[in-house]
This record gives structure tokens, sequence and C-alpha cells, in this order.
């Protein structure tokens, strides 16, 4: 912690010591309420007149007038009512989609071929005898059988796209598409670029409604090796895919749009907060003064008329054409502890050292400072020429009795 601050706590510490009635100023209730908290006994001087010594309730204020509770409570239906309107979700509405979805399959996966199985000429040629055979099943109708040739094809030669491929597109016909992008995907792993896969995976994700997906397979599968039959089933599947794109970026944007109202919405409401709490402190200060009248630790509305006699023109019996403008309109509220007909007034008369000081603009506004707040002695603490006077002009002053 900065060592003059430390230093500024301790000088009002010890100010408090001399005259607990600085506890009475509501500027640092808080400080009172926190010793209060931990325990602390304060002295009756430290108490208002007419106060028992008794804890404080936490956080002293002016009781709040009914408008203030009145905006209170507007200002807190307005909040809850915009938060009832963040809370509305969009709901989206259905989209008119034609074509017709199957059941996916969820038949166990067929065989994988081996990818580090070493193919021979043998086995390739193998493959493609096997293979001859599947074309003439399918040719036949025999489905079944198709895919019994082409799985033993597949492991004769696992590195072959075409084989991966052309069993995808017979699960296709046999409307088993989980069964065909299983496949189509390995012969896109081997080759990339194989068109056979891309189509087969098109046309089994158009089977189970999955439109924009099977949009784009179908498009490179067209850019690749075109044929009349990806042209046809795209014919089918583009407009769901373009109507599905629409409505997304409908409700993309309504819900941006949605987002910049509530952040437009909160950031009014927090200036809306702000400007009530500036308004109700505004006018709890004001409530505040009025009720007060003066300064707290000496008699409501300052000292009837200041110092008795006061001070304006000159301090009576001091030095000839008194103090310039001297303290205007007496010493309100007067220092700590101070009170009307106990003040022994040759003791300042009479100390060369404050009568020398009064005539130093810088001394007397302090001084004038200190008078309006006695907390404000912190701020002139560390003025050499200011803080001793200070000091021995409050030590001139008698204490609580």
């Amino acid at each position: 912690m900065d060592a003059a601050k430390v230093n500024q706590l301790k000088l009002f510490i010890e100010q408090c010591k001399a005259n607990p009635s600085i506890l009475t100023d509501p500027s640092i209730s808080f400080f009172r309420d926190y010793l209060e908290s931990l325990g602390a006994k304060l002295p009756p001087s430290a108490n208002e007149p007419g106060e028992s010594h008794q804890p404080r309730a936490a956080n002293p204020v002016v009781e709040e007038s009914d408008d203030d509770m009145d905006e209170d409570i507007h200002a807190q239906g307005a909040t809850n009512a915009a938060e009832e309107e963040e809370f509305d979700e969009i709901v989206e509405s259905d989209i008119e989609l034609e074509g017709e979805i199957v059941e996916a399959d969820n038949d166990p996966p067929q065989k994988m071929g081996d990818l580090s199985f070493e193919v021979t000429e043998e086995s390739r040629d193998a493959s493609q005898d096997v293979k001859a055979k599947a074309m003439e099943a399918i040719s036949e109708g025999n489905l079944e059988e198709a895919i019994e040739h082409l799985t033993e094809a597949i492991l004769l030669n696992p590195t072959s796209a075409i084989m991966y491929g052309t069993r995808a597109n017979v699960y296709v016909k046999m409307k088993k598409p989980n069964a065909a992008i299983r496949d189509a995907n390995a012969a896109l792993e081997i080759n990339p670029d194989s068109a056979k896969g891309y189509k087969s995976r098109g046309m089994a994700r158009a089977m189970l409604g999955q439109w924009e997906e099977a949009a784009k397979d179908l498009h490179l599968a067209s850019k690749l090796d075109y044929d009349e039959e990806i042209s046809s089933v795209l014919k089918k599947v583009e407009p769901n895919a373009h109507k599905i794109e629409e409505h997304r970026r409908k409700y993309d944007r309504l819900r941006k749009e949605r987002g910049e109202k509530k952040l437009e919405r909160e950031r009014q409401r927090r200036r809306a907060e702000a400007q009530a709490a500036y308004e109700k402190a505004k006018r709890r200060e004001q409530s505040s003064s009025r009720t007060s009248g003066g300064m707290p630790g000496s008699f409501p509305g300052g000292m009837p008329g200041g110092m008795p006699g006061g001070m304006p023109g000159g301090m009576p019996g001091g030095m000839p054409g008194g103090m310039p403008g001297g303290f205007p309109g007496g010493m309100p509220g007067g220092f700590p502890g101070s009170a009307p007909g106990n003040i022994d007034m040759s003791k300042i008369l009479n100390d060369p050292e404050l009568m020398a000081a009064f005539k130093d603009p810088e001394v007397m506004a302090a001084l004038q400072d200190v008078m309006k707040n006695p907390a404000n002695f912190a701020k002139h603490q560390s003025n050499p020429k200011v803080a001793p006077i200070i000091a021995k002009m409050m030590g001139k002053f008698p204490g609580p009795k």
C-alpha cells in the first residue's frame, strides 16, 4: 500500500481518537458501520445528538420517496418485459420438399478389403473374373448374388476403387443407402477423383433426404464423368437443396437481426439504469442536504452566526482592519467538537504564529476547506505550511465533554 496513503489513514485515525464526533459525518458512515460490524464500542460523542449508543442500521440513507419506488417498479417492469421478449425463440416454418425417402438400412457393415494385402497379377486377374460374374448377375437382376461376387472381388483386390464403387451402386439399387455410402467412402479414400464414388454416394444421400449433401456429390460426379442418370437425379435433388439453403439463410438473417436488437436493447437498458441511478442519487443528496442543513459534527445548520461575533470584517480585538474578508459567513459548523459559548478566543488571538498564518491566502483557503468538512484535513496534511496551522487551530477548540 502507498506510504502516503498509510500516513493519511494514520492521521485520520488520530483525528478520530482526538475528536470521535467526526464519525457522525454521513460521508464516512461506511467507516463507522465497519467499526460497529467488528464489535467496536464507540464513545457517546461519536453519536449524533439524541442518538443512543446502539449499532446503526446498515447503510443509513434518506428514505426513498414514493416517486423513487414507483420509478424502480416501472424500471423493473420494463426490464422484465424486455427479458421475456429476449427469450422468445424464433420458430422455423416447415419446408415443403418433394421426393421419396427410404428408411435407413441398419444391417451390419459389409466386408471390406485389407489395404495392406499385397495384390499380385494373379489376384488382380482373379478379381476381374469374379467382377464379370457380378455384372452378369446385375443384368439378370440377381442383386444379392452380385453383392457376393463383388465382395469376393474386393477381397482379391482391395485397392480397386472401381470395385467399391460398383458394389456401392448395387447397394443403391437395393435401397440400402448406408451400405452404399460406406462403399463410396472407401472408393473415394482410394481414389479422391472416383466419379462412381461421388455418384453412388450422392444417390444414397438423396435416398436418406440429405438433399444438400447429395447435390454436392452429384455435381462433383457430373464434372468428373457426366451421364444422364446423374442429370436426372439432380433435377429432383436440386430444388429441395435450394429450398433448404434459402430457408437457412432466411432464419440466419432473422437470428442475426434479433441478436442485434437484443444488444441494442441491452445498451439502452444499461444507459437508462445508469441515468435513473444518477437521478436517484442526486435527489437523495439534495434531500439529505435539506434535512441536515449543515455540517454534522456540530450544531445543525452550522454555528449560528458563525463563531461568536463572527469574523466578517475582522477578528474582534484582533488585527487592525481584521482579517481580509474574514471567515465568510462565520465558521459554518465549526471545527469538530466546537459549540457556541465554549471557545476561548484569547487562545487564538494571542498566538502570534496563528495570527501571522491568517495573512497567508493559502492557509486561509485550507482552513475554510477544513471548516466545511473536517475530513478534508487529510488532503492538506502533506502541506508543510498548512498542516501544522490546521492541527494547531484544532487544538485550540475544546473536545467533547
